[in-house]
């Protein structure tokens, strides 16, 4: 016998990465009867720690949806949603909370920062509000690398677009959470402001191991990620590891048709 084919058989599979969140059978509804609008539909997924996950999907595929039940956002009609272990539809309102406090970020397109809070203010608030302080040698690596060192005494209004995005992104950064989502975050921005915000959204994956979801319109925003998942109808119906823009755009015009 081949002793290097014996080798070869006899290796054991490659570790698969833990999922830091997960949905089985999601189902999510709005409405009742004939007006009922089915979101998700029967949506299996599992979110890898450590990568940078896109949702892709046309108008009304229920990309949104799916990633605000996944982030506690929303309750599903039926099926589960599990951030690491724990079922959040097990969790009372209260519980529920916490986690959102202690162990989810998120970065809205729209920024939602406190206009009477300066940016430092802004990115330890989701610390101050749980009770702790951040790390400091962290918060000082957060803000070195999104480049905001001289604007910490700012408020939002004295700041641009991207320098806005650049503290939300820090503020879900800071407390080391599970699992960053971010909607649309590039959505308010120039190209150029866009694509650093994304640059630093990758670095944080790359380099600190930081699981990031994102759902996006954009095929060069989607380009990176390290995946891409695309909804059609409330389904998952494909999706591409590596992605490039041009790879992104091709399955989106296919899934169109």
């Amino acid at each position: 016998m081949n002793t290097q084919h014996a080798a070869t058989l006899l290796e054991p599979p490659a570790p698969t990465r833990p999922a830091a969140a997960r949905v089985r059978g999601a189902v999510k509804r709005y409405g009742r009867g004939d007006t009922a609008v089915t979101a998700l539909d029967h949506v299996d997924l599992d979110v890898p720690a450590g990568r940078f996950t896109a949702v892709m999907g046309p108008s009304g595929s229920g990309k949104s949806t799916l990633m605000h039940c996944l982030a506690g956002l929303d309750t599903l009609t039926s099926g589960s949603v599990y951030l690491g272990d724990v079922d959040l539809g097990s969790l009372s309102d209260r519980e529920l909370t916490r986690v959102r406090r202690e162990r989810i970020g998120f970065v809205f397109q729209s920024f939602n920062l406190i206009p009477t809070l300066t940016a430092r203010e802004n990115i330890v608030l989701p610390s101050s509000l749980a009770g702790r302080r951040p790390d400091p040698d962290w918060f000082e690596g957060v803000v070195a690398t999104v480049g905001l060192g001289d604007r910490l005494r700012h408020r939002p209004s004295e700041l641009s677009g991207g320098q806005q995005q650049r503290v939300a992104v820090a503020r879900a950064l800071v407390s080391r959470p599970d699992v960053v989502f971010a909607d649309e975050p590039t959505g308010n921005l120039d190209s150029r402001s866009g694509g650093e915000i994304l640059e630093f959204m990758a670095a944080a994956v790359r380099d600190i191991g930081q699981t990031i979801v994102m759902v996006t319109h954009d095929p060069s925003a989607a380009a990176y990620a390290d995946s891409v998942i695309f909804l059609a109808d409330g389904r998952i119906v494909d999706s591409i590891d590596d992605p490039t823009a041009e790879r992104v755009l091709d399955r989106m015009k296919r899934i169109g048709d």
